[in-house]
């Protein structure tokens, strides 16, 4: 039994801007989130969660220079939010438009008091569909603030890090969160392809086993799907590598030796996606291979029972033609017509030469190799 084609999700669309219209405006989509705010307060001594309402005393709130701050917001039904975080931090309106038009490349921009930062955020669903969300950063000397659309997110490995205090990720300041919440992210890829290189593996024994319609299809989800993950690690990488060479003291040298290692990581997820693409691609050119490795296997056994036939229906069809040897009506002898056809024991004569013609091709074809 043909197995069930799994149903391929429609690519992510996002809204983007009219033609010429003005830069620095924010976008609410109609279907945005209300917001959920949380301020994470730790030091080296402590950790303190908080849920806010909102961000009218945000400066208040950040006020505290022995601490380190963690906002994270997810929902953007709000745009008095955004506008104020654009006045109490002095962020750029055209910082604020990017984190509202979700679908900005991984990159890093830096600014005279703060770095505004991208990443793509990469979760599989329950039928193994590849959901994409923009997370970005607003990064200050001692507060990190995260934005995302949408309340699902990877980063519960972090909280648990900042609520265990083990490690440098109290005391290593906002730039090792930052660090921290990308090594995270990038972790996940990890996870992501580890799935997809378990399912190509399965999909190749598949191939072997029983080779089914269903198996083009999955692959070329996974290849689409490779090529989704691709987009996000080449800037990604480009990221990484921009934040271990800039001068900006809002990354701190100590932070930079931990990114080193995250940029190894992405070097590694992109050779993986490499060589899934590859393994992918395999995969569909053997379907292909195998299918028509069969078509010539039914061509072959045609093609078979065609010569067999063809000089028995070649002999049956000149003794169907019935040109008598004489004229029932007068008599008349007619040269040169079959005088076969009132031969005694005619039929059995021609059956078992048909017979044997049929069986002296069986045994050629035998002897050249065709029921190998």
């Amino acid at each position: 039994m043909e197995k069930k084609v799994r149903s391929r999700k429609k690519r992510q669309k996002f809204k983007l801007p009219k033609a010429g219209s003005s830069p620095g405006l924010v976008y609410i989509d109609e279907n945005a989130l209300q917001p959920k705010i949380v301020l994470h307060k730790f030091n080296q001594a402590g950790f303190e969660t908080t849920k806010l309402n909102d961000l009218n005393n945000l400066s208040q709130l950040i006020s505290d220079k022995s601490f380190t701050f963690w906002i994270e917001i997810k929902g953007f039904n709000s745009e008095k939010m955004f506008e104020t975080i654009s006045d109490d931090l002095h962020i750029n309106k055209l910082v604020i438009e990017d984190i509202t038009r979700t679908y900005q490349r991984p990159k890093m921009d830096e600014y005279d008091n703060y770095i505004f930062a991208v990443s793509r955020m990469l979760l599989l669903d329950d039928e193994k569909n590849l959901e994409n969300e923009q997370l970005s950063y607003i990064l200050t000397d001692n507060m990190l603030i995260t934005l995302q659309e949408k309340y699902e997110d990877c980063l519960e490995p972090v909280r648990q890090r900042l609520r265990a205090g083990k490690g440098n990720i109290r005391a290593g300041g906002s730039s090792y969160v930052f660090y921290a919440i990308n090594d995270t992210i990038i972790d996940t890829y990890f996870e992501i392809l580890g799935v997809w290189g378990d399912d190509l593996d399965t999909i190749e024994d598949r191939l072997f086993d029983k080779p089914d319609r269903s198996i083009m299809f999955d692959t070329q989800m996974i290849k689409r799907n490779l090529i989704s993950i691709r987009r996000v690690a080449w800037p990604e990488r480009d990221k990484l590598n921009d934040m271990l060479r800039t001068d900006n003291p809002l990354i701190t040298e100590g932070t930079k030796l931990y990114i080193r290692d995250a940029y190894d990581h992405c070097i590694q997820i992109i050779d993986i996606i490499e060589s899934l693409k590859e393994i992918s691609a395999s995969n569909i050119d053997m379907y292909l291979s195998i299918i028509s490795n069969r078509m010539n296997q039914i061509m072959k056994v045609l093609t078979v029972i065609s010569s067999i036939f063809i000089p028995l229906t070649f002999i049956a069809g000149i003794y169907g033609m019935n040109f008598v040897k004489e004229d029932p009506v007068t008599g008349k002898l007619m040269p040169y017509n079959m005088p076969e056809l009132y031969q005694s024991n005619g039929y059995l004569v021609t059956m078992l030469v048909m017979l044997f013609i049929a069986v002296a091709q069986v045994l050629y074809f035998w002897r050249k190799g065709w029921f190998k």
